[in-house]
């Protein structure tokens, strides 16, 4: 899509797409996204944090004065606004050495949000915490209605950089709305266990998925027949990956499709994959330690991308965030081992990991669908923002027609 806002700076129009898309949902109203763009100077980090933190403050004291006069519904509405807008505020302050800004305003976040949810009769939103080791993941459980009856559900989470929050605008309130159950959470490196536990990504994602499965089963509003995985971006290696190995799973959904991270490791090294990963993985490799620093000096997303990234898996070099890449895959005759009907969703214009759907889509020798989204659409882009409503009609009428047992393998 082209760009409406900050024409050249990709990297700030796709976040601003990203916050336009979940006006869907009750996540943002046009006219703030676009005023508070209005005011960021393109490219400065600094700036954008200071105006979606501005925004975001104003949007929550209105809620907060809708609360007390008794305005329940307008208060939720901007709670919902808020959380959203803090989000995207510490979105580009993430790094090995964090912004104090980032924890503030992502604990504001929350907080809007669970104050929204607070104000929800119809789904009942209710914060959980899912045993998982020896402590706990934050959720949310999303219930149909109070009659305690077992419904399809859907496990949720995000990916590399979002939030269990955000999932109420990218598919968890429209799958409420179509009758499921959904249990939507932040896992090891996603940002409520990164936050308050330390908890970095682990690539064996099925020993993440097996114990909220676990509680999801003692939840009476849950049919354990037809439990379906949902991951988005990062997910869409991570929750195959659980897939492959736990079989209570009665479908798959990966948005995007993703094969082999390692990928996007290697692919600016020269030589070999064996050379690269070699290199990646080398106690000293100067010479690479140097190309990746002119790198994150030069292209403003790989540097965010490397600092995010060293955050997320915590470790303290681009390259060993890189050689962490290296692990998160599905190759080696994993994605055969899936067994459940299986998503893949693809975007025509993904500007991160073009092609590797398809890599995940060959790869899969259960029943599937490879599933495109086009430019034409307003949805070419990574995860489909700015056509929510769309993509995830498409998405959930797959589910749906899955579940009931009516599918087949197909493109879609």
């Amino acid at each position: 899509m082209k760009p409406l806002l900050f024409p050249d700076n990709t990297q700030f129009w796709y976040e601003t797409l990203r916050s336009m898309s979940h006006i869907a949902y009750g996540g943002a109203d046009f006219g703030e996204v676009v005023s508070t763009a209005g005011r960021v100077t393109e490219g400065d980090y600094d700036s954008w944090y200071a105006e979606w933190f501005a925004t975001a403050e104003r949007v929550s004291s209105e809620a907060g004065k809708a609360l007390a006069a008794g305005h329940r519904i307008s208060a939720r509405d901007a709670f919902l606004r808020a959380s959203n807008y803090y989000r995207s505020a510490e979105f580009f302050l993430h790094g090995k050495d964090c912004d104090p800004r980032h924890d503030h305003a992502y604990d504001r976040s929350v907080e809007c949000f669970k104050a929204a949810a607070a104000l929800y009769t119809t789904p009942r939103i209710e914060p959980v915490e899912i045993p998982y080791e020896d402590t706990t993941l934050p959720g949310y459980l999303y219930r149909v209605d109070d009659s305690g009856t077992p419904r399809p559900t859907l496990i949720m989470h995000n990916g590399f950089d979002g939030t269990a929050e955000e999932l109420h605008f990218f598919g968890a309130l429209a799958a409420v709305e179509r009758g499921y159950t959904v249990l939507a959470f932040d896992g090891p490196g996603m940002p409520g266990p990164r936050h308050h536990q330390g908890l970095v990504f682990r690539p064996d994602w099925e020993n993440v998925i097996t114990p909220v499965i676990d509680f999801a089963e003692t939840i009476p509003e849950v049919d354990n027949s037809r439990i379906a995985l949902l991951g988005l971006s990062m997910g869409g290696v991570l929750a195959p990956r659980a897939a492959a190995f736990e079989h209570r799973l009665a479908a798959l959904i990966a948005v995007d499709g993703l094969y082999d991270l390692g990928e996007t490791s290697v692919r600016n090294i020269p030589g070999t994959r064996r050379e690269a990963e070699r290199l990646l993985r080398a106690e000293s490799a100067p010479e690479l330690d140097a190309a990746l620093d002119q790198i994150m000096a030069k292209d403003p997303i790989a540097r965010w991308a490397l600092n995010h990234g060293m955050y997320v898996m915590g470790v303290d070099t681009p390259r060993a965030f890189n050689a962490s890449y290296l692990d998160y895959t599905l190759a080696d005759g994993i994605a055969e081992k899936i067994q459940c009907p299986t998503l893949v969703c693809d975007a025509a214009e993904d500007e991160f990991f073009k092609g590797q759907p398809e890599q995940l889509y060959e790869h899969l020798t259960c029943p599937k669908t490879l599933m495109l989204f086009t430019a034409a659409e307003g949805a070419g882009a990574h995860c489909h923002p700015g056509a929510m409503r769309h993509a995830i009609a498409r998405i959930y009428d797959w589910l749906g027609d899955t579940l009931d047992g009516t599918l087949t393998d197909t493109r879609a």
